[in-house]
């Protein structure tokens, strides 16, 4: 079972059609009753960051995620927002995040903004390195952010770069943490490559 954690931030119809593509059991979860009985979840997420936390704590979600990750050990997906909640910190709203990966989230600053617009929309090349999630170097994925993951100091856990005038993280795995920076439920049939890997880690 896969639960899609819900707390009024995500993008809920793309990944639900995506998951029904691949005939997974999956359901909405509003509750943190119903985060232990998930094998898996799916954190999404789009808008800003100190509102992201603010809602996971109104609904009490935080400690239930906390116990799903660190006492069950079990997968965890964070898309964009999501991913970028699992960090320790962002300047968007100046809010400590979950803090399971050492790294905070940083706006972008570019040197040449009539060539690389902020925020990041639209398709990039996402390097695989070791990664659990991707097989291939040449996908593509679609991005739209305006914050990124400062470089993380435990290297190894750093899979996924993306160049956008400069490389960036766009995406983490650490035992059964995954972030994502891009919208692998609007990337085609590499997106559904990646959620399909996912469901059988």
């Amino acid at each position: 079972m896969v639960g899609i954690v819900n707390y009024g931030m995500g993008n809920l119809h793309s990944i639900q059609r995506k998951l029904q593509l691949l005939h997974s059991d999956f359901k909405i979860i509003d509750t943190p009753e119903e985060i232990a009985t998930c094998d898996r979840l799916i954190l999404p997420g789009v808008g800003h960051f100190g509102m992201a936390m603010q809602r996971l704590e109104e609904r009490n979600l935080i400690p239930a995620l906390h116990a799903f990750v660190h006492d069950q050990e079990k997968p965890i997906l964070g898309i964009c927002l999501g991913m970028q909640l699992m960090t320790t910190f962002s300047e968007e709203g100046m809010t400590p995040g979950l803090g399971w990966i050492p790294t905070k989230i940083v706006r972008f600053k570019v040197n040449n903004p009539e060539l690389f617009k902020v925020p990041h929309i639209g398709w990039n090349k996402v390097e695989a390195n070791n990664s659990r999630l991707l097989e291939s170097n040449n996908d593509e994925f679609y991005f739209v952010h305006s914050f990124h993951s400062e470089p993380i100091t435990e290297n190894e856990i750093v899979v996924h770069y993306t160049k956008y005038e400069e490389n960036f993280v766009s995406g983490f795995e650490k035992k059964n943490i995954f972030g994502v920076q891009y919208h692998p439920e609007k990337s085609h049939q590499q997106g559904m490559n990646l959620i399909k890997r996912f469901l059988s880690v």
